[in-house]
């Protein structure tokens, strides 16, 4: 009994002394893989940048992507941005109730949609749209051995796929927000005189009464950097999708996340940088 129970000691000792080098060398497994994605996005980034002078490989269908990318994008914005502003303009009478002038519900209304709602939650929707087809698209094309082709043939696949897809994005995610951001505030303003004791004239008086230029200003910079993010990732796991089927759908998927992770990290990002830069 007494080898047996110091047996069982000794391998819940060293079970112990396992334990802080296992988690160590998870720790150090997911952050050297963190840094290699950086780095891998970094070489990929400076490669499209290096693509962009090759005007006559992706100028002929740099507009079908805009078209795409943008346009077939415009009634998810909108749908998203229509009950958005409803639910804001309803929460901000819920919450004004007795205590803040309800033509203050105008300001809540616009200064959120603008600087922050409609950036963002448009944006994580066009990363499941526009971020999964690319990955897909391209993943597709690299499994069935069409991008050797073009390589073959002397195309340059970041000119001839990445950058009209990442140009798109830049381009006209901001004209999606732009759209999300006057439903929003329709929205809201329908909503207050249809369901609140809030007349128009009192909704525009809260609305005009700290608005800005830089509010729209601000939502659209966020938007064009969400559109290059996006486009770019959904480039990158595509073009780097191996293993057939199964492989393109984990591009897709991996697209869509690191697209939503990356959506935050800008919001913010841009938060810091520009919102505290303008106080000072």
């Amino acid at each position: 009994m007494t080898n047996a129970s110091s047996v069982l000691q000794e391998v819940a000792l060293q079970g112990g002394r396992e334990l802080p080098l296992r988690v160590l060398s998870v720790l150090g497994g997911a952050t050297r893989r963190a840094l290699e994605g950086i780095g891998e996005l970094a070489r990929f980034t400076v490669r499209t940048a290096e693509s962009v002078r090759d005007i006559r490989t992706w100028g002929p269908s740099a507009t079908l992507q805009m078209r795409r990318l943008g346009v077939g994008s415009l009634p998810i914005g909108v749908f998203i941005a229509l009950f958005t502003g409803i639910v804001l303009s309803l929460l901000a009478s819920y919450s004004f109730t007795g205590a803040v002038p309800l033509y203050f519900v105008g300001t809540l209304v616009e200064k959120t949609i603008t600087l922050e709602l409609a950036p963002v939650l448009t944006g994580l929707a066009l990363a499941g749209r526009v971020g999964a087809n690319i990955a897909a698209e391209l993943g597709t094309m690299r499994v069935t051995e069409q991008i050797d082709a073009l390589e073959t043939l002397g195309y340059d696949p970041h000119a001839y796929l990445v950058v009209p897809r990442v140009l798109a994005g830049i381009v006209m995610f901001p004209v999606v927000v732009g759209a999300a951001m006057v439903m929003g505030v329709a929205s809201g303003w329908v909503a207050s005189i249809g369901l609140l004791d809030i007349s128009s004239a009192e909704f525009v008086k809260g609305m005009r009464l700290f608005f800005s230029a830089f509010d729209v200003r601000y939502g659209l910079v966020k938007a064009s950097s969400f559109g290059f993010m996006v486009t770019l990732i959904g480039s990158v796991r595509g073009l780097r999708a191996g293993g057939g089927a199964e492989g393109v759908g984990r591009a897709a998927t991996d697209a869509v996340v690191y697209s939503a992770v990356m959506i935050l990290v800008l919001d913010a990002f841009w938060a810091i940088i520009w919102l505290l830069g303008s106080q000072r």
